[in-house]
C-alpha cells in the first residue's frame, strides 16, 4: 500500500499548481458574490425587485441555472455560483483524470511506474485518490469563501458539496476516455464533448418549462436540484456518487486489461502522407492546431451569437439607476439597453480570447516538453524565427476569434431585432485585442523565463487579475489597486468609448514582453517535460 500512496502523492503534487489556482478562484467567487449580494441588497424590497426582474430571464438562466431562491443571500449564492462553479469543477475533474491517466501513459511515465512494483490497480487507485485529494481541496476552498461571505457553516458546506458533487462523474467521463483514445489530445476531446452536452441539456432544460424534467438527464442539473439554501435535497448526491463509481469502474476494468500506451480506438498504423503545412515551422504549427482553432472559433461564435440574441430580452429587464449600480458591484446585468448588455457581457470575450492565448503558450510549450525542438533547432531555423512564429500564429488566430465573435454577435441581435450594427460590433470584438495579446505576451515570458510553469504562470495571471477586476470594485478598492488588471482598462464598446489610450499602451506593453521573451529564449537550455 505504500507504493500506491507514493504514487498518489507524487500525482497530486504535480498538480499542485493547477489544484490551487482552481482553489483560488472558488473561495474569491464564493465569497464575492455572498458578501456582494448583502451589501448591494441590505433591503427585503430591494431584493424582491431583483428577484422580479430576474427570475425569469432566460439569459441569465443560460449562464447560471434555474434560481429556486433570490430573496436569501444563500439562495442568490447557489444560483450564481453553483450555476458557474458546478461547470469548473466538472472541466477540473475530466483535465484532471486524463492529465494522470492518458498523459502519463503518453510521455512514457506510466511504463516506468508499472516496471517496478506497483501493479495495475494499484496505479489506477493512486491516480484516482490523486483527483479526490484535488476535489476535497476546492471543497475547503469554496467552503471557506462562503463562510467568509457571511453564510451559515452547514448551509455552506451543503453548496460547496454540490458544486464540487460532478468530480466524480467527469472524472469518470474523462477516465474513460483515457481508455478509449490513443492520445491525450483525442480523450481531451471525447470527454470535453460530453461535458458540453451535459450543459446543453441543462440550458435547455432551464430555459423551456415543458423540458424542465431534461434536468435529471444532466449531472450539472442535479446540482441544480440539490437546492442548497432552498428545500435541500441531499439525496440527491446520490445520482452522481453512483454514476461517477460506475464510470470510474468500468474505466479501471478497461485499463487492467488493454496494452498500456494503447486505447481501444486503434490508430492507424499506415496512411497515405499528407505534406500539406509542412513548409515552415509556423505552418506546421498551424496543421497541429488547426483542429482546437476549429473547436474554440465555434466554442467562441456560439456564444456571441445567443450574447447578440438575447441582448433585446434582458435589456428590457427595466431596473432602477441604483439597483442597477448594486448588481454591476456584484457582476450582474444590469443595464438596460442592447448594447450595454453586449458590452458587459463581451468582458467574458476577453476573458475566453485571454484563456486562448495562454492555450497557445502552453501548446508551444508541449512541443518542447516532448522533445520536438531538439530536431527542429538542428535544422536552419532559429530559436527567435520559431517563437516569433509562434507568438504571430497565436495572435492572428486571436485577432479572427474576435472579428467572428462581433459579427456573430451582431447576426444574433439583428434576429432579434436589437438596435445595434455591423460595426459597432465588430469593434467591440476588436476592443477584446489588446489585453488578451498582452496575457499572451505575458505567457510567452513565463514560456522563456520558467517554462515548467509558464502554462500555469500564464492562466493563473488571467484568473487572477479577472477576479480582482470582479472583486475589487465590490470591496471598494482604490482606483490605482484596480487599475493592476488589465481587465479595469477595457472599455464596454458600444455602450462606452473605446479608451485608445490604455488599448496603445497594453499593445506597448505587449510588444515589448513579447520581445523580451524573444531575447530570453534564445539563452535559455531546452527544458523537458
Amino acid at each position: 500500500m505504500r507504493p500506491t500512496s507514493s504514487v498518489a502523492r507524487r500525482a497530486f503534487a504535480e498538480s499542485r499548481i493547477s489544484t490551487g489556482s482552481f482553489a483560488l478562484l472558488f473561495a474569491v467567487v464564493a465569497y464575492a458574490q455572498a458578501f456582494g449580494y448583502d451589501a448591494s441588497f441590505p433591503t427585503l424590497r430591494d431584493r424582491m425587485q431583483f428577484a422580479e426582474s430576474f427570475a425569469d430571464n432566460m439569459a441569465l438562466r443560460t449562464m447560471y441555472g434555474f434560481p429556486h431562491d433570490l430573496l436569501s443571500t444563500g439562495g442568490y449564492t447557489a444560483w450564481r455560483v453553483g450555476g458557474v462553479l458546478s461547470i469548473v469543477a466538472a472541466a477540473w475533474a475530466l483535465l484532471a483524470a486524463i492529465r494522470v491517466l492518458r498523459a502519463e501513459e503518453d510521455s512514457g511515465r506510466q511504463e516506468l511506474v508499472l516496471s517496478g512494483i506497483v501493479g495495475r490497480r494499484g496505479a489506477y487507485l493512486a491516480a484516482i485518490t490523486a483527483i479526490a485529494a484535488g476535489a476535497a481541496v476546492l471543497w475547503l476552498a469554496t467552503l471557506l469563501g462562503l463562510v467568509g461571505g457571511g453564510l451559515d457553516a452547514g448551509g455552506s458546506a451543503f453548496l460547496a458539496l454540490a458544486i464540487v458533487s460532478p468530480v466524480p462523474v467527469f472524472a469518470g467521463v474523462g477516465a474513460l476516455a483515457s481508455q478509449f483514445a490513443p492520445t491525450r489530445r483525442l480523450a481531451t476531446g471525447m470527454a470535453s464533448a460530453v461535458l458540453a452536452l451535459a450543459f446543453v441539456t441543462r440550458v435547455i432544460a432551464d430555459t423551456s418549462a415543458g423540458l424542465s424534467w431534461l434536468r435529471w438527464a444532466s449531472p450539472l442539473g442535479w446540482v441544480e436540484e440539490m437546492r442548497a439554501f432552498s428545500s435541500a435535497r441531499p439525496e440527491v448526491l446520490a445520482l452522481p456518487l453512483i454514476s461517477g463509481a460506475a464510470l470510474l469502474t468500468l474505466a479501471g476494468a478497461i485499463a487492467l486489461r488493454r496494452d498500456v500506451g494503447s486505447g481501444l480506438l486503434r490508430s492507424r498504423d499506415r496512411s497515405s502522407p499528407r505534406l500539406g503545412l509542412l513548409s515552415s515551422p509556423v505552418a506546421l504549427a498551424l496543421r497541429g492546431e488547426r483542429g482546437v482553432l476549429v473547436a474554440w472559433l465555434a466554442g467562441v461564435g456560439i456564444f456571441a451569437f445567443v450574447i447578440g440574441s438575447l441582448a433585446k430580452t434582458v435589456a428590457g429587464a427595466g431596473l432602477s439607476a441604483d439597483l442597477e449600480r448594486e448588481l454591476q458591484k456584484v457582476g450582474g446585468a444590469a443595464i438596460t439597453t442592447p448594447a450595454g448588455y453586449v458590452g458587459l457581457t463581451f468582458l467574458f470575450l476577453v476573458l475566453a480570447l485571454s484563456l486562448f492565448a495562454c492555450s497557445q503558450v502552453a501548446a508551444a510549450r508541449s512541443e518542447e516538453a516532448e522533445g520536438r525542438l531538439e530536431t527542429l533547432f538542428a535544422l536552419p531555423v532559429g530559436r527567435r524565427d520559431w517563437l516569433g512564429g509562434r507568438l504571430a500564429l497565436a495572435a492572428a488566430a486571436t485577432v479572427v476569434l474576435a472579428l467572428a465573435a462581433g459579427a456573430l454577435a451582431w447576426a444574433g441581435a439583428a434576429s432579434q431585432g436589437a438596435d445595434v450594427s455591423l460595426s459597432q460590433m465588430l469593434e467591440a470584438g476588436a476592443n477584446c485585442l489588446p489585453a488578451a495579446l498582452l496575457f499572451g505576451a505575458f505567457g510567452a515570458l513565463a514560456l522563456a523565463l520558467a517554462p515548467r510553469a509558464s502554462a500555469a504562470i500564464a492562466y493563473g495571471l488571467v484568473a487572477v487579475a479577472f477576479v480582482w477586476e470582479l472583486l475589487g470594485a465590490l470591496l471598494g478598492a482604490p482606483g490605482w489597486m484596480l487599475g493592476l488588471s488589465p481587465f479595469h482598462h477595457v472599455g464596454l464598446l458600444p455602450a462606452e468609448p473605446f479608451r485608445a489610450v490604455a488599448a496603445l499602451v497594453m499593445l506597448g506593453l505587449a510588444a515589448a514582453t513579447a520581445l523580451a521573451a524573444a531575447w530570453a529564449f534564445r539563452r535559455r537550455d531546452l527544458s523537458a517535460a
